[in-house]
């Protein structure tokens, strides 16, 4: 038997979004309760609102777009770790984690989850995030897939080298993860983002799976 949890986040206007990005807009444009035959709404955000993927064409302009990143990294082990006492993700703590040798997929829970319990709405800057050299530390450790659960994998207004570093080896990245109720410890990853064809990310629903007896 399979358990599953939900680490997306709900998109809806209350959502934190980054500075400067689109509000959330879901409209209904059709609406039964003003006698109509049928509820038809239309969505209006960012594709980087809530959880969503980062496609290497988000900081590398010939870059594979969303439609383009594969599944099988997308799908399948990932590891769940706990760094709920850092105000950034270092090389160190990277290592201290003492990783088993084939993991593919890493998902990071911080203090940043903790907000998602609280149903905080507003933006905050001092999230935590990867250094520079941990995102390298990713690329050269050949992980095929990083989490985070925050909105961005880059401190803000931090060096877009953190980005560029991930994207440039092919590590896919998943941000904006609520991993606020999610164990420490291995389980099934399904994370998949809209086909948005150009696109350089994608909103996501990302989820765990836990086999239990």
């Amino acid at each position: 038997m399979t358990d599953y949890l939900d680490i997306s986040l709900t998109i809806s206007p209350d959502l934190p979004r980054w500075p400067g990005s689109p509000a959330t807009e879901l409209r209904r444009r059709r609406d039964m309760a003003r006698g109509e035959a049928v509820n038809d709404s239309t969505l209006f955000c960012g594709v980087h609102t809530g959880t969503h993927v980062d496609a290497p064409r988000h900081f590398l302009a010939d870059g594979a777009d969303v439609t383009q990143l594969p599944l099988d990294a997308l799908i399948g082990p990932a590891v769940v770790v706990a760094l709920l006492d850092v105000d950034a993700v270092t090389v160190d703590d990277l290592e201290a984690l003492n990783l088993p040798p084939d993991t593919q997929r890493l998902l990071l829970r911080t203090r940043n989850s903790e907000g998602w319990k609280r149903g905080d709405h507003e933006f905050r800057a001092d999230f935590v995030a990867l250094t520079v050299d941990a995102a390298r530390w990713v690329a050269a450790r050949g992980l095929r897939l990083i989490g985070v659960d925050y909105l961005s994998v880059q401190i803000f207004r931090g060096d877009p080298q953190t980005h560029i570093a991930l994207l440039d080896a092919g590590v896919v990245i998943v941000e904006g993860l609520n991993l606020a109720d999610v164990a420490p410890g291995t389980y099934e990853l399904i994370c998949l983002p809209l086909k948005l064809a150009g696109a350089e990310g994608a909103p996501a629903r990302a989820v765990l799976g836990k086999w239990s007896s």
